[in-house]
């Protein structure tokens, strides 16, 4: 097979698994443009149509999906036993890609990363931001990182992360307008801070326990956002209480930024995990990675 037809084929196969000709043209570094043209030489040559194109996505046709579901092993398995020649290197090498919430990389992974980069000049990691539950096997990550609740059972994990609580918070503006509420069914009756997931698209419910009663809470509000950063500039600015990681309120609490409610009703919960399917176990790269991410008590 000529290396034009390889190389065709390869981005036949970017486009379909994104289903979006700008994501793909950003992964080979490529034009919009110059992507599409690739597409219509290789749909022109074979004389089937692969791609279907509208306005707001791209899918693949019957015979995109034949096409698809015929090369993309054969591309993998290729990719992966070029990635085994890394355990003949005298130090780890490759690139590791990770997907993960904005809390999760910027205080459970970034504090190791930078740490742990500098001594492995030959590791490159890509972390990806994701709130929702991405599948890492469908799009093609080497890990994810989640709570413990939230772990798929066919997963190796790892702990990388300390129990943390969720804190219930709002500002002083918001407080000399409204009661504090005194339990989790009263935040019914206040103005709440959404966060939504963005793989699902559903909204999280709150969680509190006391006593062994375990309550989720559906709250409601103007406001509905899928970054905790934002999430925390909102209630700051007086527009509602939000459920956020304790590590991120209490510094606003203690200068008074911010009130602490419910705190009696905030439980302990299971830390974040580093997830990934046993093909990944092999890597010298994702074994060194592992080991510096690894929560030690």
């Amino acid at each position: 097979m000529a290396r034009e037809n390889v190389n065709d084929l390869l981005a036949f196969l970017a486009v379909a698994r994104e289903r979006s000709f700008t994501r793909a043209a950003a992964k080979f570094g490529v034009s919009q443009s110059a992507l599409s043209h690739t597409i219509r030489q290789l749909e022109t040559r074979l004389g089937v149509r692969l791609l279907t194109r509208t306005t707001r996505a791209v899918s693949p046709t019957e015979a995109g999906e034949r096409l698809l579901e015929g090369i993309a092993p054969h591309f993998d398995e290729i990719e992966a036993q070029v990635d085994a020649l890394n355990e003949l290197r005298d130090k780890p090498a490759g690139t590791i890609r990770i997907t993960a919430s904005d809390y999760a990389i910027s205080h459970v992974l970034w504090p190791k990363l930078k740490k742990f980069l500098p001594k492995y000049p030959d590791i490159k990691v890509e972390m990806m931001l994701d709130n929702g539950l991405t599948d890492i096997v469908t799009e093609r990550y080497d890990a994810g990182v989640r709570m413990g609740e939230q772990l798929a059972k066919d997963m190796i994990s790892a702990r990388i992360g300390p129990d943390f609580r969720f804190a219930v918070v709002g500002s002083k503006s918001y407080f000399a307008d409204h009661p504090e509420p005194e339990t989790p069914q009263d935040l019914t009756q206040h103005s709440c801070i959404n966060h939504r997931f963005q793989t699902s698209g559903g909204l999280w419910a709150w969680d509190f326990e006391k006593d062994g009663r375990e309550i989720k809470i559906r709250v409601d509000g103007q406001l509905v956002l899928n970054n905790i950063f934002h999430i925390m500039d909102a209630t700051l600015a007086g527009l509602g209480l939000a459920y956020v990681p304790e590590e991120i309120a209490l510094p606003h609490i203690a200068k008074g930024r911010l009130k602490r409610v419910l705190e009696s009703w905030s439980p302990y919960w299971d830390g974040f995990y580093l997830y990934y399917p046993s093909r990944r176990q092999s890597s010298p790269a994702f074994v060194t990675l592992l080991e510096a991410l690894r929560h030690r008590d």
